[in-house]
């Protein structure tokens, strides 16, 4: 009778690692705590920068395409959606330095005003913020006098990010499309 019961449990076992094979997971940790030491993480600062933001649809050279057209029957625009490479220049001018590029997208969100939601990574060139980005994402009601959108991440200088930009608008040519935008942002960085 033992000897049944061992050659039993001697082909259960046999069966089970047939059947449950070692796979060798237990040596990989899918997610652990760290010490932001390891990181290199220095003490968190709050910055504040200013620029501004141009959205040029017109002439030869546009950085703002619409790559889908609203549909006819809309007021708001309710649908459009456009990709950007817009430059942000120091000065109102789009001849002013340029210390950077948005690049993302923006889309007409709202079926009763001009809400676009706005998509978009502020990559740096200048100075010690050359190669940093921080991300933008958030409801742009254009036609209020500031915007508030949020700052939800970043590269580089700006790795773990968070905090808003305020937008306003500088000018607006309503026969061309053409856009420039004042942005201050606060962001909370290492």
């Amino acid at each position: 009778m033992a000897k049944l019961i061992l050659q039993i449990f001697s082909i259960s076992v046999l069966y089970s690692l047939v059947a449950f094979p070692a796979t060798g997971e237990e040596d990989h940790i899918f997610g652990k705590s760290i010490n932001d030491k390891s990181m290199r993480l220095k003490r968190e600062k709050l910055s504040h920068f200013r620029f501004y933001w141009h959205d040029v649809l017109s002439g030869s050279k546009p950085t703002s395409m619409i790559i889908i057209p609203p549909p006819r029957n809309t007021t708001t625009g309710f649908g459009q959606m456009n990709m950007i490479d817009n430059a942000l220049t120091l000065g109102p001018e789009l001849s002013s330095k340029i210390v950077g590029r948005a690049q993302g997208f923006y889309a007409a969100a709202s079926l009763n005003d001009v809400g676009l939601m706005m998509v978009m990574n502020f990559a740096f060139i200048e100075g010690k913020y050359n190669g940093s980005t921080f991300t933008i994402l958030g409801r742009n009601p254009v036609f209020e006098k500031v915007r508030e959108m949020a700052v939800i991440g970043g590269s580089g200088l700006f790795r773990f990010a968070r905090g808003y930009v305020q937008a306003s608008t500088h000018s607006l040519d309503f026969k061309t499309g053409d856009a420039t935008v004042q942005y201050d942002a606060y962001v909370l960085h290492y």
